[in-house]
């Protein structure tokens, strides 16, 4: 699959993808997020989901403190980065086109003392997944990762794979499409959906999601 730019994007909205870097302030941190939008397409600039759903954590709205945290579609590692920051142990993924991308960035802007908490793996969704333990996270996070609907099936069954029933899983979006939509409307016959944060000014959703217990399903 093609790293491709999204389906009529303005060119406006483009330039700030061509900037070289991208910076940041999160967790009493300067991130300097390198960005290769002409090598590596929407692997490599950061989207709007992610800043807000970096923000969203900054904000506490959940302990990452000893948390056991896997960021999916990590693309350039903002997320991933932040919730290392904030204390959480992350493995952050992406496809093996992306990794050596990532691990740059994730090594540029966490402290030496902070890098062993921070792990970055491939995860191409619905294939290598028998390279991580059924329901180890106890948080997943993705950041504009629901746009191709060709991979919808096999998010959902890496999301399944990689939740317990305690996990707690924290999606980023944009609503741009009906299809988007419809990925909710599939993630809502596994787990309980919940819109817990929405940007007005950068019109970004977050929803939080978590397995169904045994009861519901009944």
């Amino acid at each position: 699959m093609a790293l491709v730019p999204y389906e009529g994007t303005a060119e406006m909205g483009l330039q700030k993808f061509h900037k070289p870097l991208a910076a940041f302030s999160f967790a009493n941190h300067t991130i300097q997020i390198r960005q290769d939008w002409r090598q590596l397409g929407v692997a490599a600039v950061v989207w709007d989901a992610a800043v807000v759903l970096s923000t969203y954590l900054e904000m506490g709205a959940v302990e990452l403190s000893g948390c056991s945290v896997v960021e999916l579609g990590a693309g350039t590692g903002l997320v991933g980065i932040v919730a290392a920051l904030l204390g959480a142990h992350v493995t952050i993924t992406d496809r093996k086109v992306a990794l050596e991308f990532l691990k740059s960035n994730v090594q540029a802007n966490l402290p030496p003392h902070i890098q062993p908490k921070a792990v970055v793996k491939e995860l191409t969704w619905g294939q290598n997944l028998g390279s991580f333990s059924p329901g180890e996270f106890d948080l997943i996070l993705g950041a504009d990762i629901i746009y191709l609907e060709e991979t919808f099936t096999d998010l959902l069954r890496t999301l399944e794979h990689l939740c317990s029933n305690h996990s707690v899983i924290l999606l980023a979006c944009r609503l741009r499409y009906e299809r988007d939509k419809n990925f909710l409307a599939m993630l809502e016959k596994q787990f309980t959906v919940n819109k817990v944060h929405y940007d007005p000014e950068k019109d970004v959703h977050i929803y939080k999601a978590q397995k169904k217990s045994q009861r519901e399903d009944f």
